[in-house]
Formats: structure tokens, sequence, C-alpha cells
């Protein structure tokens, strides 16, 4: 699978730009602010529907116009004709997104179908910020794999926000029903506990991959692990929430539950966040990138359906990356573990460097303020 072409119309700093990319390497250079890094979230928005980088999506609407337009097509080699997918979103109203002109019955049916892995500066963040970070991170890569555990996830949040806006009502002068409260609770026992069910099940899938590419990168001086953290292991979900009834009423949202778990970076027993330098962060954070992409581009697909390497977006790694990382990367680049890549810099000579010796169709665009051209 590779994206072939990208157009842009009011997104982020763009009044409008459209590039024909290679199925190989495609660079982005251009000093900082001038509008790379926006390209790959263009790209990210059209395999997950979603910014990489803004939590709402108005914020990627050009300041001065009232919507936005992200259309890519995309060539699947066994498929006879290109797939067009359009993100588009105008001010105070829903996102669409359209496959081949056609609206989706359901957003989640998009999910999964065109995959693609961001390794970013901010990927740190999954380490340095709090649960709902890691939360996201992992239910992300998850639902692409696995669209039964999306479905699962949908259902338990729709269930959920029912229960907070409940839950709310109980500081009015009105009351609330408990008796619906108890409803909810009966429905979202099972899907909390399925969900959790489904998480341990898949870090387990998930750890082995992840430890093989951090011992590739950092020699295997470090043992590292990834722990499930959940209140729900051994317990009876419907329980709990009964037990915590009388503080969720109090505090006026949902205490205990799956959407409290955490997933826990270790190395050698202690704390990433506490005890790992800088490096070794950002090993521990490539690695679950690079897991990622593996588990990806294995997923098992449908008769007749060919796998798919994810698309690769490399965001400033010259910047922010060592040169033992960068060169791990690179390796990998030219044995053709990754399809497609894209990737950002400011220095057009350091990237030819970095590229010389990989044998692959390589083009290279030119970024300033906004706009675009072929180097």
């Amino acid at each position: 699978m590779t994206l072939d072409q990208l157009h842009l119309l009011f997104f982020k700093n763009y009044d409008e730009a459209s590039l024909a990319f290679s199925p190989g390497i495609n660079c982005f250079i251009g000093d900082n602010g001038s509008g790379k890094t926006n390209l790959l979230d263009a790209i990210y928005y059209l395999s997950l529907t979603k910014s990489a980088f803004a939590s709402a999506d108005a914020q990627s609407i050009k300041q001065g116009a009232d919507f936005f337009v992200v259309k890519g097509k995309f060539n699947t080699p066994l498929l006879e004709q290109a797939e067009t997918i359009q993100v588009s979103m105008r001010a105070g109203q829903k996102k669409t997104i359209t496959h081949n002109k056609q609206p989706y019955d359901r957003l989640a049916d998009h999910i999964g179908r065109y995959p693609a892995v961001l390794i970013s500066p901010y990927d740190t963040d999954l380490v340095r910020q709090g649960s709902e970070d890691r939360r996201r991170y992992f239910d992300s890569l998850q639902s692409q794999l696995d669209h039964e555990f999306l479905e699962l996830l949908i259902q338990y949040n729709g269930l959920l926000r029912q229960r907070n806006a409940t839950l709310k009502q109980s500081g009015g002068s009105h009351g609330f029903d408990m008796l619906y409260l108890h409803s909810l609770d009966d429905q979202l026992a099972p899907l909390g506990e399925n969900l959790s069910t489904m998480r341990a099940a898949f870090l387990a899938q998930f750890v082995p991959v992840f430890q093989r590419h951090y011992a590739q990168l950092a020699d295997g001086r470090e043992e590292v692990l990834l722990e499930y953290k959940s209140q729900l292991p051994g317990q009876n979900f419907r329980h709990l929430l009964l037990a915590n009834e009388r503080r969720d009423v109090a505090l006026q949202r949902s205490t205990t539950g799956p959407h409290r778990d955490d997933f826990v970076f270790l190395m050698d027993g202690l704390p990433v966040k506490s005890y790992a330098s800088q490096g070794q962060q950002k090993s521990f954070v490539i690695a679950l990138k690079l897991a990622q992409f593996e588990l990806l581009a294995t997923k098992p697909q449908p008769a007749g359906h060919d796998a798919a390497k994810p698309l690769l977006l490399l965001d400033d790694i010259f910047d922010r990356l060592d040169d033992k990382r960068i060169a791990r990367l690179l390796q990998l680049v030219a044995d053709h573990t990754f399809g497609q890549v894209f990737l950002t810099d400011t220095n057009l000579e350091r990237t030819d460097l970095a590229l010389a010796g990989i044998a692959s169709d390589i083009r290279r665009f030119r970024v300033q303020a906004g706009l675009v051209a072929v180097i």
C-alpha cells in the first residue's frame, strides 16, 4: 500500500497544496515552523481520521478559514483502481470521512484500512505524561488490529459517557434516577470485563515483539517490560461499581473501570519515567513504535487482500535522535523492513548524506511558509 497523492485545502498553515509521492522515501525539507510536520499530520489524518498533535479537529482549520479538506489517493496492489480518502470539516459541524466519495456508514469501518506509524519527538510524552496518553496509544493500536476490540471500546465509552452524565445530575436540585444508573452498570460491567481481558491478552502478544526491538536498539543492556495495571482482573466489575457508588455520586464521575487502567513502563524493574536516561527513554518509545509497525505489517488480512506495510512517518529524527538510533532506523529502511517512508528535516545535505547508501526511489520537497515544491 502506498499513498500516491495528497491534496490539502485550508489545512493548518496551508491555503492549498498538491503533492505526488514516491513509493519509496519522501523527504520534506524546511525550516522549523514552515509546515513540514503539518504534512505528516495530514497523512496521519487519512489513516486514523484525527490529528496526531491537535486535541480538537477545529484546530486543524487554517486561521481565517472556516473549513479544511485533506484528500489522499492510495494504491493497493490487489485493487485495480486507486482508492480516494477524504477528511473534511467545517467549523461548528461534524467531521466527514469519505471513501471513493462515499461516506462511511460508521467511522469505525475506516480504522485499520490504511495503517500509519508516526515516530515523533513528542513520543517520550508516553513515558512522562499520565495514564490517559498510554491508554490512548495502546487502544488506538489495538483498534487498528482488532475490530472486535474497537467495537467493544466504542460501546464501553458510550455507556461511560451516559453514566457520567447521570452522575452529574446527582448534583442538581432534581436529583437523578438511581434505577437508570444501575441499569447502565448492568450493561457496563460485562463490557468492562471483556475490555480488560482483551487488553491483557494483547499486551502478552505485544511485549515479546517490543522487547526484541529494544534489545536491538540498546544492545540488550537493560531488561524492559510493559505491565498492564487494572482494577478488574479477578474482580467482579459490577460489584466494584456498587462498592464505589457513593464516591462516584459525590465526585460526579466514574472512578473505577478500564477507563482508569494504565500501562506501566519498566526498565530493570524500575519505572522508566523516574530512572531511565533520556536516551533510554527514546530507545524505549522507538521500540514501542517498531513493535507497532511489525504487528500492523503482519496483521492477518481478509481473503483476497494483500498484507499492507504501514506508512512510516518520521518527524525530525535527525535533530532529536543520536547517531546510533538513527543508524538503526535507517538500516531498517535499507533492509526494506518498511514500505513507504515520509520524513522531515531542516537540512537537505544532512538528509542526503543519511540516505546515501539506501537503494530506494527518493523524492525531496522544499517546504517554505505553507508552500511546497519538488526539489
